[in-house]
C-alpha cells in the first residue's frame, strides 16, 4: 500500500463502454478508491453494496466512490447494472491491473486487485488507506472514521 501524505498517481480509466474517467478531474473534492478483486464475487458483491447504500452518509463529505478492479468496462456494466451500484466502476483492464499496480494494490498470486481503500482529499494526496484479507467484507465504518478525522484536522 502506498503511503499516507503523498501525491495519488493520476488515472484515466474507462467507467462504460465509451466513457473514461481520471482522477485528475476531481480535484477539489475528496475520493474514495475501493481496489477489490473480481465483479461477481459474493463479499465483492457485498461490499461495493454497503458502498451504494451507504452513499448518503457520504454527501456530506463531498466524496466521489471510484471502483476499481482488473474486469473489463463489460462486465463492470453488467454487474453495476444487476447490483444497482449508484457509483462508477473503472477497468484495470488493459494493460492488466496497470494501475492496481502504481496503488500497490495488486495480487500477482491471483492476478487480480486486492482489497484496498484509499481515501484521498481535495488536493489529490493519500489521507487514509486499508488493506482487507481478500474474503472479508471491511464494511465503510473506517473510511467514515477515517473522514471525520480529516475534517478534524482542519
Amino acid at each position: 500500500m502506498l503511503k499516507n501524505s503523498i501525491k495519488a498517481p493520476d488515472f484515466k480509466l474507462s467507467a462504460t463502454p465509451d466513457k473514461q474517467i481520471s482522477l485528475s478531474e476531481f480535484i477539489g473534492k475528496k475520493i474514495i478508491l475501493v481496489f477489490y478483486p473480481a465483479d461477481w464475487s459474493p463479499v465483492c458483491g457485498d461490499e461495493l453494496a454497503i458502498f451504494s447504500s451507504s452513499l448518503k452518509l457520504f454527501e456530506k463529505y463531498n466524496v466521489q466512490i471510484l471502483g476499481i478492479s482488473v474486469d473489463s468496462k463489460w462486465s463492470h456494466a453488467a454487474f453495476s447494472e444487476n447490483r444497482k451500484l449508484k457509483f462508477p466502476l473503472l477497468a484495470d483492464f488493459e494493460p492488466k491491473g496497470a494501475i492496481s499496480i502504481k496503488y500497490e494494490a495488486y495480487s500477482t498470486a491471483t492476478g487480480t486487485s486486492k482489497r484496498a481503500i484509499y481515501l484521498i482529499d481535495g488536493m489529490g494526496i493519500i489521507r487514509w488507506s486499508y488493506l482487507s484479507p481478500d474474503n472479508i467484507n471491511p464494511g465503510v465504518d473506517g473510511v467514515l472514521d477515517a473522514l471525520e478525522n480529516l475534517i478534524g484536522e482542519k
